[in-house]
C-alpha cells in the first residue's frame, strides 16, 4: 500500500506554509516599503543553500475524513544557510501573520534559533521583526489553535541559550520592521546589531503601553527610531535599506571566525597583495599639527595604515571620542581603536568606555589582534562626567584590556594622560611611538593649573605666569625619552605605521594561532 497521499501532505503543507500570511498580507508587507522574512533569507544566503529547519510546523484543520482543509504556519522562518560559502544559522519573524507576535509553533522555533547556532558552532544571524508575545497570547485572539500554559517549571531559562550562544559563535541582529519585548532583548544579546534609518523602530514597549503607563504620547519613530538608538549605543550600525543592512551583515560577518574555537580567515587570496604592506602614506608626516590645540582626522590615519577600503566602522555615533571597528592588516582581520580628537579632544566619557569595553571583549572572544591608535587626554572631567560615573566605566575597559589574551599593538600618536591610557596598552603590547607623542600623569595644561596655582594666582598677570609656565614644560618635552627609557619598542616615522603594523602582525598572528589550538585541545570534550 502507497504512502502517496501522505507525500501528497506534505507537499501541501510545504506551499502552504511559503505563502506565510496569505498573497494580500505579502502585498501589505512589500507596500511598506519592506521585503518578506523569506525573501531576506534568500538575499543573505548563497542562491539555493538554505535548509529549512522545521518547515511544518504550524496548525493544521482537517475535515470530517482527515483532509486537510487549512494550514498556518509557523511564524518564525528558521534553518542553516551558506553566506560566502560558509555555513550559519538564519531565521526571523514572519509579519505577515500576527505582526510576527509569536504563534505556538513560531516561539518554539525562534527559541531553537540559538539551540541550533549552539549545537553546530554555528554564526546566528536574525532579522528580527515583532512585537514579542500578546495579551491574548500565542494562539491569538478567537484563535482555534491549542494555546500552551507557559514553559514547565523545571524548564531552562530561554535566555540561557541567548547568553551561550554569545559566548559560541558570532550573533548578528538586524531590526527591519518594528521590534519590541523579546525580539527586542535578542537584538540586545548580539556581537552586532543593525537597524534600518526610515522602516525599523526598537521598542521595550510600543506608544500604547507606554501612553497608559506613563502618560507619554510618543510615536515608534520617537520612542525608538534610528536617530534614537544611534546615539544610545543599542544598535551599531544603521542601513538605508534592507539590502544595505545584509550587506552590512555579510561584511560584519567576513572579518570573524565560524565559532570561538577557531581562527578568523585571511581575507580572500585574490585580494592579498592588492594593497602593498610597505605602502607609506606622506601625507601622515603632518597630519597631527604642531598646535596642541588644533585637532585632525583621525580616521584618515585609520584607513591610511589598514588595507584600504577594509575599515568597517561600528557604533559611530556613540561614545563619539572613541573609534572602533574592524579591518586587515595585509589580509589580515583586526580590530581597531583609535581616540577622535574632534569630540571632547578623544578623552574617555562614559559611553565611550562602555563602547569600547564591549569591542575589547568582541575582539578577544574571536581572537582579532587589537590595534590602538592613542591620542588620550584621560577620563573625561567635569559634573556631567562626574554623574555619569566615568570612572567606573573606565576601569571595567581597563579590566578588559588587562584580561585580553590576543596580541596588541598601540602606536601613540599624540597624547597617553592620566588612569585612562592605561585602557590602551594590552598585555604584553608592542608599543610605538610617533614623534608627536607625549604623556604623563595630566596634561600640561592641567599639571600646571594644579601644580602653580598659587603662584599663579599671585602674579602681576596671572594668566601671563600660566603661559609662560606651560610654554616651560613644553619645552621639556621630548619625544625621544620613552625610547631612551626603552618605555616603547620604538619611534617610528609616522609613515612607516603601515609597514610596522602589517611586519608586526605577522609575528603575532602565529602565536594567536597556537594559542587558540592550546585552548581548543584543552577543551572538555
Amino acid at each position: 500500500m502507497s504512502w502517496q497521499d501522505e507525500v501528497d501532505g506534505i507537499e501541501a503543507r510545504s506551499k502552504l506554509a511559503k505563502k506565510m500570511g496569505g498573497d494580500e498580507a505579502v502585498a501589505r508587507q512589500h507596500a511598506r516599503g519592506r521585503m518578506t522574512i523569506r525573501e531576506r533569507i534568500d538575499a543573505l544566503a548563497d542562491a539555493g543553500s538554505f535548509r529549512e529547519e522545521g518547515p511544518l510546523a504550524g496548525f493544521g484543520e482537517l475535515d470530517d475524513e482527515g483532509r486537510l482543509k487549512q494550514f498556518t504556519p509557523g511564524n518564525y522562518v528558521l534553518g542553516v544557510a551558506q553566506l560566502d560559502g560558509n555555513p550559519v544559522v538564519v531565521g526571523g519573524e514572519d509579519f505577515t501573520q500576527r505582526g510576527g507576535s509569536p504563534t505556538p509553533s513560531g516561539l518554539r522555533k525562534s527559541v531553537y534559533a540559538e539551540e541550533l547556532a549552539l549545537r553546530y558552532r554555528l554564526p546566528l544571524v536574525r532579522f528580527l521583526e515583532g512585537g514579542g508575545g500578546s495579551v491574548t497570547g500565542t494562539g491569538g485572539k478567537g484563535s482555534s489553535a491549542p494555546r500552551p500554559m507557559g514553559d514547565p517549571v523545571y524548564a531552562p531559562s530561554r535566555f540561557k541559550s541567548m547568553a551561550d550562544a554569545l559566548e559560541c559563535a558570532p550573533v548578528v541582529s538586524a531590526a527591519v520592521g518594528a521590534v519590541a519585548g523579546l525580539p527586542a532583548a535578542r537584538l540586545a544579546a548580539s556581537h552586532f546589531s543593525v537597524m534600518t534609518r526610515n522602516t525599523s523602530q526598537v521598542l521595550v514597549a510600543g506608544p500604547a503601553v507606554v501612553e497608559r503607563a506613563l502618560g507619554e504620547k510618543l510615536t515608534k519613530e520617537e520612542l525608538g527610531g534610528a536617530k534614537i538608538h544611534l546615539r544610545s549605543g543599542l544598535v551599531d550600525n544603521v542601513a538605508e535599506d534592507e539590502p544595505g543592512v545584509i550587506d552590512q551583515i555579510r561584511r560584519f560577518l567576513s572579518y570573524l571566525p565560524r565559532n570561538a574555537s577557531e581562527m578568523p580567515a585571511r581575507s580572500n587570496t585574490e585580494t592579498i597583495g592588492s594593497d602593498d604592506p610597505l605602502r607609506q602614506d606622506e601625507s601622515l608626516l603632518e597630519i597631527v599639527p604642531r598646535e596642541r590645540r588644533k585637532i585632525y582626522k583621525m580616521r584618515r590615519i585609520v584607513e591610511s595604515v589598514v588595507d584600504q577600503n577594509s575599515f568597517f566602522e561600528m557604533t559611530a555615533l556613540y561614545g563619539r571620542s572613541q573609534i572602533t571597528g574592524l579591518a586587515r592588516l595585509n589580509g589580515w582581520p583586526v580590530g581597531i581603536w583609535a581616540n577622535d580628537p574632534r569630540f571632547y579632544g578623544g578623552a574617555m566619557t562614559a559611553h565611550g568606555a562602555q563602547k569600547v569595553r564591549r569591542f575589547i571583549e568582541l575582539c578577544d572572544r574571536f581572537h582579532l589582534p587589537m590595534v590602538a591608535l592613542v591620542d588620550e587626554p584621560g577620563f573625561m572631567i567635569g559634573s556631567a562626567s562626574e554623574k555619569a560615573a566615568t570612572i567606573r566605566y573606565g576601569v571595567d575597559t581597563i579590566c578588559a584590556t588587562v584580561r585580553s589574551k590576543v596580541p596588541w599593538v598601540s602606536v601613540i600618536v599624540r597624547k597617553t594622560y592620566g588612569v585612562a591610557a592605561a585602557a590602551h596598552f594590552g598585555p604584553a603590547g608592542e608599543v610605538y611611538a610617533w614623534p608627536s607623542a607625549e604623556g604623563g600623569a595630566l596634561p600640561i595644561e592641567g599639571g600646571v593649573a594644579v601644580a602653580f596655582r598659587r603662584e599663579i594666582e599671585a602674579a602681576p598677570d596671572p594668566e601671563a605666569r600660566r603661559q609662560e609656565l606651560e610654554a616651560q614644560f613644553l619645552g621639556r618635552q621630548n619625544p625621544f625619552a620613552r625610547a631612551e627609557a626603552f618605555g616603547v619598542h620604538n619611534v617610528i616615522d609616522p609613515r612607516q605605521t603601515r609597514p610596522a603594523l602589517c611586519q608586526w602582525i605577522e609575528l603575532a598572528r602565529p602565536v594567536l594561532e597556537q594559542a587558540v589550538l592550546g585552548t581548543r585541545m584543552d577543551a572538555p570534550g
